[in-house]
């Protein structure tokens, strides 16, 4: 067990006395005047922001919210977004946050499961529908529609409204749909909500459900408050007011929540939204609007990596990049340091964690392949799978346990899963890892993940490391399979760079034979043009495993 604080500046209370929402009332004091969100090209300053917060959290109030209300967010990255998450804030209310590209059935599992009784949505063709579907289905009761075309630049609305007309849906005029012009139209006098910031829930952040049912992490106003703090510790070079935030990453999901809006609010920066990831938009984003922070999973920097081969794109207004959500290899990491001259750093957490637990420091050199150490006030465990009560030491490999100010409450409604998930005070990840005796954290891989093969533990992460040593690839998964001799056997799916030479799976094992032991050598590896991702753009096993079980299936038909 290890607790390090490498913290390379002082660190406010962990145990933070104030609401999530004083961020943005804090920094709209500070700093007014400094731009706060570009969407697409139409700024807001902090100015602009904090009045239209107040306003939308009277609406709400006016609307029924009350403490402990909880609003559904099902949204793309929009100013909209950042409004109404601090305005139900504000007001009281608990945050939901929404998937907008969910299936129906998604979205009426968590709308149950929550007991959401008010969403703010979109008027496009692509959310409203399924979403107005469920008024009649669910707890649901009513819904905060915004006008795409409003929230653009007035020439890019006003083009929007015409030539994408068939994207746009029908909003009926009726008690339930409430239009986001007319929930902002009033004095902006909020109702005073006494809230205790370590006890009342600001955000019910849904898991991915990648290994069963989601359920939803409850974290309070002090444990978001202590996780943005802990970050902002981080980043002592970091000029607020002055900083600008790439945000690609969905604001819905907990990494983009955290590390892109909670963390720019307390910067004063200004948030730069881009509602989805294309490759060509972020470079010239970033190079237009000469961004200076951009968090990202690693399938982002590895497709930047593959653009910037040619040259042609100034990126040098990058200074600090972190990583999280999946394994950042560190010839990605290595290569896009050198395009850019941007710092970038692998860091580790959960939805459960607010996210972030771990995170290598920004003032020495990356320690490769780590996943850094804890953050302030953060205390990682490493305990036996089978034997969970067993602290591990140096070098010994187990289950990767957090203790922290940011560690969620427990499951919405899941009492059982809530004390599982549990041990001694500690949240178990299921995670398998290990610490060096600098106190530098290390993934082996997920507990779920793990390959046994003829009795052996076998680590998809280290034949993934393995596979991306060699210079032709560009993505690589693995997982296992069945194998009649060994009970299961890697196998590995991966995607080549533009311009690789002729490669081929016998290549690939040949190379491979210098890398890993002949236990770890993939049963096959298959080259395809593309890989699943998840939501946020790190590399999805899910949707592999189940092709590879149906294929097993047919093969064992055929053969009764």
């Amino acid at each position: 067990m290890v607790t390090l604080s490498h913290a390379p500046s002082p660190v406010p209370s962990l145990a933070p006395d104030r609401t999530l929402n004083t961020l943005l009332d804090e920094t709209v004091a500070a700093v007014p005047d400094s731009p706060a969100i570009d969407f697409l090209g139409k700024r807001l300053t902090y100015a602009d922001l904090g009045p239209l917060v107040d306003r939308a959290a009277r609406g709400f109030q006016d609307l029924g919210v009350r403490k402990g209300t909880r609003v559904g967010l099902c949204l793309p990255n929009t100013p909209v977004h950042v409004i109404c998450y601090y305005a139900v804030l504000k007001a009281g209310g608990i945050v939901v946050n929404f998937n907008p590209l969910y299936a129906p059935r998604e979205l009426k599992t968590q709308i149950e499961d929550s007991g959401t009784t008010l969403m703010v949505t979109l008027d496009l063709r692509q959310i409203y529908p399924k979403v107005a579907a469920l008024l009649d289905d669910t707890c649901l009761e009513r819904l905060v529609v915004c006008s795409m075309s409003n929230l653009l630049p007035s020439m890019k609305g006003l083009l929007f409204s015409v030539l994408k007309r068939s994207e746009m849906a029908s909003v009926p005029d009726d008690l339930r749909h409430v239009p986001f012009e007319r929930l902002i139209a009033n004095d902006g006098r909020v109702r005073a909500v006494p809230l205790d910031p370590a006890q009342d829930l600001a955000v019910l952040q849904y898991t991915g459900g990648t290994t069963g049912t989601p359920k939803g992490a409850m974290l309070t106003h002090a444990a978001l408050v202590a996780n943005t703090e802990q970050l902002f510790s981080w980043m002592p070079n970091a000029q607020p007011g002055r900083e600008r935030i790439l945000t690609v990453l969905p604001l819905f999901h907990v990494f983009g929540m955290t590390v892109a809006m909670n963390l720019g609010i307390r910067l004063g920066a200004e948030l730069i939204l881009l509602p989805r990831f294309e490759l060509k938009q972020v470079i010239k984003t970033i190079a237009r609007k000469g961004a200076t922070l951009f968090p990202g999973v690693p399938t982002i920097y590895t497709a930047i990596n593959g653009a910037l081969a040619g040259g042609g794109a100034d990126l040098s207004s990058l200074k600090v990049c972190i990583s999280g959500g999946a394994p950042l290899p560190g010839e990605v990491r290595a290569r896009f340091e050198s395009l850019t001259g941007c710092r970038l750093v692998e860091g580790y957490g959960l939805s459960e964690t607010a996210p972030v637990a771990t995170c290598n420091p920004l003032d020495r050199e990356p320690r490769s392949g780590s996943i850094g150490i804890p953050v302030p006030g953060t205390t990682v465990e490493i305990r036996d799978p089978d034997h969970p009560e067993r602290l591990l030491g140096v070098g010994e490999k187990g289950e990767v346990c957090v203790r922290g100010p940011q560690v969620m409450t427990g499951y919405w409604n899941r009492p059982e899963d809530t004390a599982r998930v549990f041990v001694d005070g500690a949240l178990r990840t299921g995670d398998i890892g290990y610490y060096d005796g600098d106190g530098y954290y290390f993934l082996v891989d997920r507990i779920k993940d793990v390959i046994l093969c003829g009795g052996y533990n076998v680590y998809p992460r280290v034949i993934e490391e393995a596979l991306y040593q060699h210079p032709d690839i560009s993505e690589a998964v693995v997982i296992g399979v069945p194998d009649d001799y060994r009970g299961q056997a890697p196998k590995a799916f991966v995607t080549l760079r533009d311009g690789a030479g002729d490669v081929d799976p016998a290549a690939l094992r040949e190379f491979l034979t210098e890398h890993l032991s002949r236990i770890e050598m993939p049963k096959a590896i298959e080259i395809r043009d593309s890989l699943p991702k998840t939501m946020v753009g790190k590399l999805s096993k899910k949707e592999l495993v189940e092709e590879e079980a149906r294929l097993a299936a047919a093969v064992e038909s055929r053969s009764a």
